[in-house]
C-alpha cells in the first residue's frame, strides 16, 4: 500500500469519513416533543467535500454505506453537490448510519443528537477494503478525528493513511474531538494527538483542545504539536490564529473572526476547513486563507442547515483582501452569499 512519488494527481481534495442521514427537528425543543422531522445530510469529511465541490474544486468523497435506501440518498445528494462518489463501497450487510438533532446551538447543554451509527456500514472501513488508489492520488487528503473513533479498523486505516511513505498527499486533520464516540477504555485525546502530530496541517478548536489535552492557550497548543507544517488554531469569536512553519521557525498570523447574523450553529467547523483548504489549493497567503474559512463558515451559519453554496469566488475574494479596518467592520446576514457588494445584507458598520 506505499505510495509513489510518481503518482499523478486525479483529485483536488479526498476527504475520508461517515456521512449519515440526519433528521433535522421542525421545530425547537426536546427530541421528546419535537412531532416531526426533514431528512438531511451529516458527515464532517462529507461537509468539507460538498462545499469544496461547490466552490468549483475536484473533491472525491471516500466512505462507506449500507446497501439500503439512506445509503442511496447519502451518494445521491453528496454527488449533487457535484462531489464525485465513484469510491464509495456499498455494504450488504450493515446499515448506513443515521442521527437525530434539535435545533439548538450544540454548544449548549439544551443541545441533544441521537446517533445509530453502531455496526454501520462505515464503522467496517480498513486498511484493507478501502480504495488506496482513490485515497493517494490527490493533492490533499482530508481526515477527522470523528472516523478513528469509528472502530478499530477505522483508526488502523487512520494510522496507515498518515504513516510517512513516499509521494504521500498533504494531510489534513480536523481533530474534532468527539468525546461520546470513544468506547469505555479508550484513549480517546491520546489516540487525535498522536493522528494529529503525524499531520502536514491540523485544525482543532482552543476548547477542544484544553478539554482533550489539558493544554490552554495557542502557544501551549503549538508546543503540544510541533509537528504540522501548518496548525490552525480556533477561537471561537476571537478568530483563529495560524501556525505555519517558515525557515527555521514559525510565522503566526491572527486573523479575527467575522460579525455574523447567525441563523443556526451548525456546520460551521467544516466550513471553515473547506475554506481554508480552498485557499491553500490556491496557494493564497495565510491571512487570506483563514479569512476565507470565516466567509465559508458565515455562508453555512446564515442558513438553517449544515450546508449551503459558498459566495462566488471574485466576490469572496474582494472580500477577503479587505484591509484590517474594513474586514474589522464588516457584518454578514441572510443572503449575503449572492450579495453584490450593495446587498444590504453585507454591512459595514
Amino acid at each position: 500500500m506505499s505510495g509513489s512519488a510518481a503518482r499523478t494527481a486525479t483529485a483536488d481534495v479526498v476527504c475520508l469519513g461517515e456521512s449519515m442521514v440526519t433528521f433535522l427537528p421542525s421545530q425547537p425543543g426536546r427530541l421528546a416533543d419535537v412531532p416531526s422531522f426533514g431528512r438531511g445530510i451529516g458527515g464532517a469529511e462529507s461537509n468539507v467535500a460538498c462545499a469544496l465541490a461547490a466552490a468549483g474544486h475536484r473533491a472525491k468523497w471516500v466512505g462507506r454505506v449500507g446497501a439500503d435506501g439512506f445509503g442511496d440518498h447519502l451518494v445521491d445528494a453528496i454527488a449533487g453537490y457535484g462531489v464525485d462518489t465513484s469510491a464509495v463501497r456499498r455494504d450488504p450487510d450493515r446499515p448506513t448510519g443515521v442521527y437525530f438533532r434539535t435545533a439548538t446551538d450544540r454548544a449548549t447543554d439544551a443541545h441533544e443528537v441521537a446517533y445509530y451509527r453502531a455496526g454501520s456500514a462505515a464503522s467496517a472501513m480498513s486498511p484493507h477494503n478501502v480504495p488506496y488508489d482513490d485515497l493517494l492520488t490527490t493533492r490533499v487528503l482530508h481526515l477527522s478525528g470523528i472516523t478513528a473513533a469509528l472502530s478499530a479498523d477505522c483508526l488502523a486505516l487512520l494510522h496507515d493513511l498518515t504513516a510517512p511513505r513516499d509521494g504521500r498527499p498533504l494531510i489534513s486533520f480536523d481533530v474534532n474531538h468527539r468525546p461520546g464516540l470513544w468506547r469505555e477504555g479508550e484513549a480517546g485525546p491520546e489516540v487525535l494527538l498522536a493522528l494529529a502530530r503525524r499531520s502536514d496541517l491540523v485544525f482543532v478548536g482552543e476548547d477542544e483542545a484544553e478539554e482533550a489535552w489539558g493544554v490552554h492557550g495557542t502557544e501551549a497548543i503549538r508546543a503540544a504539536l510541533p509537528e504540522p507544517d501548518v496548525l490552525v488554531v480556533k477561537r471561537g469569536a476571537d478568530g483563529v490564529t495560524v501556525f505555519s512553519r517558515s525557515g527555521g521557525g514559525d510565522t503566526v498570523t491572527t486573523v479575527p473572526s467575522l460579525r455574523v447574523d447567525v441563523v443556526a450553529a451548525v456546520g460551521a467547523g467544516d466550513a471553515f476547513a473547506a475554506g481554508f483548504l480552498s485557499a491553500t489549493l490556491r496557494d493564497l497567503p495565510v491571512r487570506d486563507r483563514a479569512r476565507h474559512g470565516h466567509l465559508m463558515a458565515a455562508a453555512v451559519l446564515t442558513v438553517p442547515g449544515d450546508l449551503t453554496g459558498p459566495p462566488p469566488r471574485a466576490y469572496a475574494d474582494r472580500l477577503a483582501a479587505l484591509d484590517d479596518e474594513a474586514w474589522g467592520t464588516l457584518r454578514l446576514g441572510p443572503g449575503w452569499t449572492v450579495a453584490d457588494g450593495a446587498n444590504e445584507e453585507v454591512r459595514v458598520t
